[in-house]
């Protein structure tokens, strides 16, 4: 039932339950429980842990008699990966016609994309160049072939 491509992507009820794991840190599931904007049986938030568990989002470790689950997965690990399969599935792949599709339809504004275009030079600013395989000051040795030399 369940495909590589479908274990790495987190289910809306997945997500809710891995922010609270990550806001309150390590719980039983009767500490998820109250946590949850629906009101879930026990055995169902109990299922989704386990479903959790076997996607290696979770991991647990005995309390008593019950299990304790924390976090496997990083909250930005888990963003990352589900901006890279939004991308790919809607966007064949690139984040230009998603930024530019947000932009279409007014879900960001110009402000916004002034304070990403900061954080993108900034971050830029911060990554050594030797890291990314590439120099912006001189041509690199990669796959391109500099203009006139080929």
């Amino acid at each position: 039932m369940t495909t590589a491509k479908k274990s790495e992507a987190l289910t809306p009820l997945e997500l809710e339950i891995m922010q609270v794991l990550w806001l309150h840190g390590a719980s039983t599931v009767a500490e998820v429980q109250p946590h949850l904007r629906a009101k879930l049986a026990y055995t169902t938030v109990q299922t989704m842990l386990n479903v959790l568990l076997r996607k290696k989002k979770v991991a647990r470790v005995q309390d008593g008699r019950a299990f304790r689950y924390r976090a496997a997965v990083s909250r930005e690990r888990a963003t990352g990966g589900a901006l890279h399969d939004l991308v790919r599935r809607m966007f064949d792949g690139s984040p230009e016609a998603m930024l530019m599709a947000m932009v279409d339809t007014r879900q960001i504004t110009a402000e916004e994309l002034e304070r990403v275009a900061r954080r993108l030079a900034q971050a830029e600013r911060s990554e050594d160049p030797a890291e990314r395989g590439e120099d912006s000051s001189e041509p690199s040795g990669g796959n391109s072939v500099p203009e006139g030399e080929a």
